[in-house]
């Protein structure tokens, strides 16, 4: 039976500078445009919840896109479809650069979404192909990262330039980086990936069958996936808890989503420092539960009148630590629950993160208050990840 193990070619290298590059801008467009949701929706004449499907349209274009790009790349090359990714990305970045309607920009950014997913999959995709044996962890490790760190550290910018030159230089901003990216993977990037196989569209639908089937699997896809995305509520709705609701100017937006940042990586340090003496279920169980019990507690501040940005900060601080700590043992447990699927397992994780997160923005929408509407989607989505756990558990193996 052949291995499931990507083959090895560290003959042939990739710069790893570049990797990193398409990696972030496919997350770092997710949420870039965050802070200037009001002034966007002011321009175009939307709504508070038609602008944040803006971010629901980019994180759908996400999940459905890595389950598109591996099978794809395995008949064509990495190479030719990392660039036509590349070049989509550019053309929507375009196109919502000069977008005069919502529905116009919806229809960028999920372009721009199914663009940016070439990034995440072939970046990691690459690593595998090349890395030597020793440094495809840690290599790894770095690309998973960025899916955190992504969204946090992006409103930074994004809210600089919407302050300082108005919502639409964030896809100038934008165009010019996603430019960049297919020159460089143009000029720089090699192939990869010299065994090539056939598009065998019934073989991946019955692997893709055969993970949602599996009980075990699931449970930690499901938990893994819910853990990650819990903060997308936050960053959804952000904008207008901190502009509108605590008062504070457009360009402190950005730096209530660096919390964010701070959270997950320590929360990651820790599960990386105790892996090897604590079982992972007890990150699971203690990342989800933490990140439960913060959401519980924003919900109780908003209701009692007493939420200040001081107390916004720290609630979301805790609960991306606890997404930190439960995030890594779950995609570690999921992608290893069945034999001979890993590569499969990895990219279903993959759409169901970005699914969840779609579900999340798209939840947030209904609410009226934008406090009160993140800490219940938070509290719903941070609840099924601690149910989602029990539920592995308990399956054991099959």
């Amino acid at each position: 039976m052949q291995s499931s193990q990507q083959a090895i070619y560290p003959s042939v290298r990739a710069p790893m500078w570049l990797l990193v590059l398409v990696t972030l801008s496919g997350t770092m467009a997710m949420h870039i445009f965050v802070p200037a949701l009001p002034l966007a929706g002011t321009d175009l004449h939307a709504s508070a919840t038609g602008m944040q499907q803006t971010i629901t349209y980019y994180v759908l274009g996400l999940a459905f896109g890595q389950l598109i790009y591996g099978p794809v790349s395995d008949t064509i090359g990495r190479r030719p479809t990392l660039l036509i990714g590349l070049g989509l990305y550019l053309c929507a970045s375009i196109l919502a650069l000069f977008a005069t309607s919502l529905t116009w920009l919806l229809f960028a950014r999920l372009a721009q979404a199914l663009g940016g997913a070439a990034g995440i999959t072939l970046g990691r995709s690459i690593v595998r192909d090349t890395a030597a044996p020793g440094r495809v962890t840690s290599d790894l490790a770095l690309l998973n990262l960025l899916t955190l760190v992504g969204p946090g550290l992006s409103p930074v910018v994004g809210s600089f330039l919407a302050d300082q030159f108005g919502w639409r230089a964030i896809y100038v901003f934008l165009v010019g980086i996603a430019a960049l990216m297919v020159y460089c993977a143009w000029r720089l990037l090699p192939e990869t990936n010299p065994e090539r196989r056939s598009l065998e569209v019934f073989t991946i639908a019955r692997d893709y069958g055969r993970l949602l089937r599996h009980r075990r699997y699931l449970g930690f896809m499901v938990g893994g996936s819910c853990s990650t995305t819990a903060l997308y509520p936050y960053l959804a709705t952000s904008p207008y808890i901190v502009h509108e609701q605590l008062g504070l100017p457009v360009w402190q937006i950005g730096w209530f989503a660096t919390v964010t940042i701070v959270g997950a990586s320590v929360g990651t340090m820790i599960t990386k420092r105790l892996a090897g003496q604590v079982r992972p279920e007890v990150f699971l169980n203690a990342g989800a539960g933490l990140s439960l019990s913060m959401a519980s507690a924003l919900l109780l501040v908003q209701i009692g009148g007493w939420l200040t940005a001081p107390l916004l900060i720290a609630i979301t601080f805790m609960l991306t630590v606890g997404a930190g700590l439960a995030s890594p043992a779950a995609l570690s447990r999921s992608i290893s629950a069945v034999p001979g699927l890993t590569g499969a397992a990895a990219g279903l994780y993959g759409c169901g993160q970005m699914a969840i997160g779609a579900l999340g923005t798209k939840l947030v929408g209904y609410g009226t208050t934008p406090a009160t509407a993140c800490a219940v989607v938070q509290i719903l989505i941070t609840g099924a990840a601690l149910g989602a756990y029990r539920v592995a558990a308990r399956a054991k193996s099959a």
